[in-house]
């Protein structure tokens, strides 16, 4: 049954569906345009990232890199305003005459910044004096286009951010001297942020256009192909059968599938859409259930290799290889989801939970023999990032084996039709992604401008004092408020520049701050208020959006914590001595462990904790003493390892008397 549902939901379009539902259907006219732009802005990225020069053979030029800049991301906006309609009430089967308008303006700016792109950059137009007066105007009109490109892929919060600070150095000198700047005139603003590579085609940009670019095809090339599909019915063969089947499931394909879809509500409408309705069928409540895929479905933008298109502005960020921040998010996104795996086990064997009857689940020969070049192109993706460190031009390589090896199979073999839905839907992704980028970029440009950057680092480490780890929970705060207003990555850009150098410059280690302020900026979408994984899971489950939000908060409780033990000790993040890596990794799983027992109430292999006074004294002794053999010692904590582990075992050992007092016989943790 759940591969005969797993094959309909796939087979009728339903992941493509999710896919395009942000998108217009404008047509086969402008669905065309989309094609032709979208395979145009593929053959820049690789003659640009495979160092082709193609347009040496064409024009007998080299295309600069600011010039390549300037293509793609005038394709990418020209683009947001075809496929994203303006509101909600707009037109979603046709282009409107202002679309058009914004399309032509777009392209026909496109065309300006490439063809004076060797001036601009030979000329320092980011200066006025220096430039023509042509540019201050091209530069304004461009600025614009950018900020509804902005407010179009991210929203409101996005756009009004945006522009309240990339205004900031016209009024930099009339502000608080505390937080003052050098200011600038409204032409040198605009200048600035659209020739220079310090805003728009900064840090964000480039990332998106040397990197971000192939892993969002390559992800892309996964769904379609039917990737999704592979695994989900892989997750159903392994585990459907074992107690709580479908919730182990949901951590499984989700974990998975949030990798390459780097996106939590687009991998809660896809995977939950499976997963839910199997978790209420064995007797799963709805808001469990719900809450489950929610906390699954968001743990994947931290899961390596492919993680989410913020993992790759980081790696820019720290001038460092994206493979060492694939690396060092490994250790945390495993311990969230073991931590999720054992609470769900948890969760069954004190609730009876059985699995699905092995008739009714897909073979895992079958799966393996059906899709195994998905674990090939997986493979290859992994070996080039990892042994030959092709960063930037692995994913093609990767896209183009999988979508060649996948027209040999004959289930999943890809229509031109459906190539075409393929590439209208990577056009989006990448217009969406492109354009909120840019318009983030300017925030990046506007700080740098001003000179504010230092300054409020200097800021931040003095209210902070002597006690880091004030400033740890004012991040925390920050990154979390933030990410309820905005996308995990516009979030991280903003805080990355404001937050992370004071962080830093307290003694914290780089990497550990800015993997810190991407976690926190992620939380909000399991937290209450806003909590949208929890909401989109809640409609599928059709229970209370808010009681999922609650219950993803509580399942998920040791994503709170783990940020912070990374940043007590990097070696979390596989920074430092084997030695020492090896024991805080070690203690972490033992304390996560301890956590997911007493957040559910019973010790795997032991049995309940039981109810009443004695139950709840018995779950916060192993709630607590989890957290303390999971917080590493021999780092900020000043603390040294068995001084920790002593006190953790000491706090536990009331919790683990009391579950061995109501010890059970339900069954072993995989029955």
């Amino acid at each position: 049954m759940a591969e005969t549902a797993t094959k309909a939901a796939y087979e009728t379009g339903d992941v493509e569906d999710v896919e395009l539902s942000r998108y217009r259907k404008p047509g086969n006219f402008w669905t065309t345009v989309v094609f032709v732009l979208t395979v145009l802005a593929l053959a820049l990225a690789v003659n640009e990232i495979f160092r082709l020069d193609f347009f040496v053979i064409v024009t007998g030029n080299v295309l600069v890199t600011q010039q390549y800049m300037y293509l793609i991301l005038g394709t990418m906006l020209a683009m947001i305003f075809l496929v994203l309609p303006a509101h909600k009430a707009a037109p979603r089967d046709r282009v409107p005459l202002y679309d058009i308008a914004g399309f032509v303006v777009t392209l026909a700016l496109t065309g300006y910044f490439t063809y004076f792109g060797r001036a601009i950059n030979e000329e320092a137009w980011q200066e006025p004096i220096l430039a023509p007066e042509h540019s201050g105007y091209a530069a304004i009109a461009f600025w614009a286009l950018i900020m509804e490109a902005g407010r179009r892929g991210g929203g409101w919060p996005v756009f009004s951010i945006c522009l309240v600070i990339s205004l900031f150095p016209t009024f930099a000198d009339q502000v608080p001297q505390v937080i003052s700047g050098v200011p600038s005139t409204f032409i040198e603003t605009a200048s600035f942020h659209i020739y220079s590579q310090e805003s728009v085609l900064g840090i964000p940009m480039q990332a998106f256009a040397l990197l971000v670019f192939g892993f969002l095809l390559f992800g892309n090339a996964l769904v379609y192909t039917g990737g999704g599909q592979f695994f989900i019915n892989l997750a159903f063969a392994l585990l459907g059968h074992v107690r709580g089947g479908p919730a182990k499931v949901a951590i499984f394909s989700s974990g998975l599938f949030g990798s390459m879809s780097g996106g939590p509500i687009t991998n809660v409408l896809t995977t939950g859409a499976l997963t839910i309705p199997a978790m209420k069928r064995i007797g799963v409540r709805a808001k469990t259930a719900a809450a489950i895929e929610a906390c699954a479905s968001t743990g994947g933008t931290m899961m390596p290799p492919i993680m989410g298109a913020t993992a790759f502005v980081m790696a820019d960020f720290l001038q460092v290889s994206y493979v060492d921040v694939a690396l060092a998010a490994l250790v945390p996104s495993l311990l969230y989801y073991i931590g999720l795996f054992m609470q769900i086990d948890a969760y069954a064997a004190q609730n009876n939970l059985q699995g699905l009857d092995r008739s009714e689940l897909p073979r895992v020969r079958a799966v393996i023999l059906d899709g195994w070049y998905y674990i090939f192109a997986f493979a290859l993706l992994v070996f080039l990032l990892v042994v030959w460190w092709r960063e930037a031009q692995a994913p093609f390589y990767a896209t183009a084996v999988l979508l060649v090896v996948n027209q040999f199979n004959k289930n999943h073999r890809m229509t031109w039709v459906k190539f075409k839905t393929y590439l209208y839907s990577t056009g989006g992704l990448l217009a969406e992604l492109g354009g909120l980028l840019a318009a983030v970029g300017l925030i990046v440009g506007a700080l740098q401008a001003t000179g504010m950057t230092g300054s409020i680092t200097n800021i931040l480490v003095n209210v902070a004092g002597d006690a880091p780890i004030v400033l740890l929970c004012m991040g925390a705060l920050t990154s979390f408020v933030l990410g309820m207003g905005m996308t995990v990555t516009a979030a991280y850009i903003f805080l990355a520049i404001i937050l992370a150098p004071a962080l830093i410059k307290v003694g914290m280690d780089p990497m550990a701050v800015h993997m810190f302020v991407l976690y926190w900026g992620m939380l909000s979408f399991i937290t209450p208020p806003v909590a949208l994984a929890a909401f989109a899971a809640s409609s599928i489950a059709k229970c209370q959006p808010m009681e999922t939000g609650f219950e993803a908060m509580r399942i998920g409780t040791v994503i709170y914590f783990i940020p912070f033990f990374f940043v007590f000790n990097p070696a979390l993040l596989l920074r430092g001595e084997p030695a020492e890596i090896a024991m805080v990794c070690t203690t972490a799983l033992i304390g996560i462990l301890f956590v997911s027992a007493g957040l559910q109430g019973w010790l795997i292999g032991v049995g309940s904790l039981g109810r009443g006074a004695l139950g709840l004294l018995g779950r916060a002794s192993l709630i607590i003493g989890g957290l303390t053999l999971a917080a590493p010692g021999g780092g900020m904590l000043g603390l040294g390892h068995t001084v920790l582990m002593a006190a953790a075992l000491a706090i536990v050992a009331p919790g683990v008397l009391i579950a061995w007092k109501n010890r059970s016989v339900k069954g072993r943790a995989f029955s």
